[in-house]
């Protein structure tokens, strides 16, 4: 059976279901979503999220670092029958003044963790200012004090994969890694994983930083994505729970958001 991390039309597959299913119906409860809409995805990675949308006629776009990840969703949106247009480049760095107040709808899945500490200002400003007066950004991100929140199950061993290994002191889990043969860049990624890690309050803070107004906050204590992936039924972090900062932290498997800039 081929693995999702190196057949990346299957990853691109279950993300176009989990968007269709959720991610898409999540926007459309604050914003809704017209053929006209522009949308951009910042870290599409082989553009599965952007499937929904473009299917319905939105003119959509993804930017990734990765040249391989970027030839994949031309590809496969191209297999698909689907407009899209793919963007090679490093967001935090790359001219974005030409796009200034032209998206209706941003998404950013599963990056903001990986974003050096430094750059997360820069970032989330810069989304910031690619959207429309009237337009929500969604963002989703793994609590980093869940059982997978160090993106482990990655590795090539299953004792590495074991939950909340990557919460051990950073020179323990680095040398962890190593005697369990992990390659220098698995290691590395991990690492870096570690140090740009996010947690839901200093999440909060950083839109606070930038000017970016929480619509909406759901914590899953099963993420969305697990439907497609494990065939698992998500199921939202309880109320009272996820107003305890202790739990929500290590129960949250995925933490979504609706920004806006009003």
């Amino acid at each position: 059976m081929k693995d999702r991390y190196s057949d990346r039309r299957i990853y691109f597959e279950e993300l176009a279901q989990t968007s269709k299913e959720y991610i898409s119906r999540y926007i459309s409860t604050y914003k809704d979503i017209k053929s006209c809409h522009y949308v951009l995805e910042i870290g599409c990675g082989e553009g599965g999220n952007l499937v929904p949308f473009a299917e319905i006629g939105c003119k959509v776009c993804g930017i990734d670092i990765s040249t391989g990840k970027i030839d994949n969703a031309r590809r496969f949106f191209r297999e698909k029958g689907l407009d899209g247009e793919f963007i090679c480049s490093d967001f935090v760095r790359c001219e974005i003044e030409p796009h200034v107040g032209r998206y209706d709808i941003i998404i950013i899945h599963d990056v903001i963790e990986h974003i050096d500490p430094e750059d997360k200002d820069e970032f989330m400003s810069r989304a910031k200012a690619l959207l429309r007066p009237s337009g929500v950004i969604m963002l989703a991100f793994p609590a980093w004090k869940m059982p997978f929140g160090g993106h482990q199950q990655i590795c090539r061993s299953r004792l590495c994969r074991l939950p909340f290994i990557h919460l051990l002191p950073e020179k323990w889990y680095e040398g962890y890694l190593k005697i369990c043969n992990e390659k220098d860049d698995k290691v590395n990624e991990l690492m870096s994983i570690r140090r740009s890690r996010m947690n839901i309050e200093s999440f909060e803070s950083l839109c606070c930083r930038t000017g970016l107004k929480i619509k909406d906050r759901t914590l899953w204590l099963i993420n969305p994505h697990y439907k497609a992936k494990f065939g698992l039924r998500p199921v939202k972090l309880h109320k009272y729970l996820s107003i305890i900062r202790l739990f929500r932290n290590h129960m949250s498997t995925s933490c979504f958001y609706i920004l806006s800039v009003t």
